[in-house]
């Protein structure tokens, strides 16, 4: 069954996509809650013109994203956290890492960072969706807290 995703649905793509899931999936979740239609061939072709009209305001935004990279690459990230030892008192979560990022200047919901939950101190990597076309590995540092 094809349909055409109204907005992003994690881990089956993203608004405007047509993808093609089982028959089940489709009529029972995603079109009851809104989350996509049916993709029939007038349907494809309305999306086919919205897409081309959006492709060139599309090229500004994925500029912005590449320009925010670039600045979320450059900066140094230190996450302090109480510790005893290696093993931290609590964990990191991708919330204290969109925290860190806005006290930095760079507000980024934390729905759209990768990271998993952090237990120990050391380096890590998380990766930040900018955009469908800008994905980037962000390295941080968590350290413990000197009493």
């Amino acid at each position: 069954m094809e349909i055409i995703l109204k907005q992003d649905v994690q881990n089956l793509g993203f608004k405007d996509d047509v993808v093609s899931v089982k028959p089940g999936y489709g009529r029972n979740f995603l079109i009851p809650q809104g989350f996509a239609t049916l993709a029939t061939s007038s349907a494809k072709k309305v999306l086919a013109e919205n897409l081309k009209q959006k492709a060139h305001k599309e090229a500004k935004v994925v500029a912005d994203a590449k320009a925010v990279a670039e600045a979320l690459k450059a900066l140094e990230i230190k996450i302090v956290a109480k510790a005893g030892g290696e093993k931290l008192f609590g964990s990191v979560t991708n919330a204290d890492i969109s925290e860190i990022l806005g006290k930095n200047g760079q507000s980024i919901d934390k729905k759209f960072i990768t990271s998993g939950i952090v237990k120990r101190t050391g380096k890590y990597s998380a990766s930040i969706r900018l955009h469908r076309d800008v994905v980037i590995d962000l390295p941080y540092e968590i350290v413990a807290e000197q009493a």
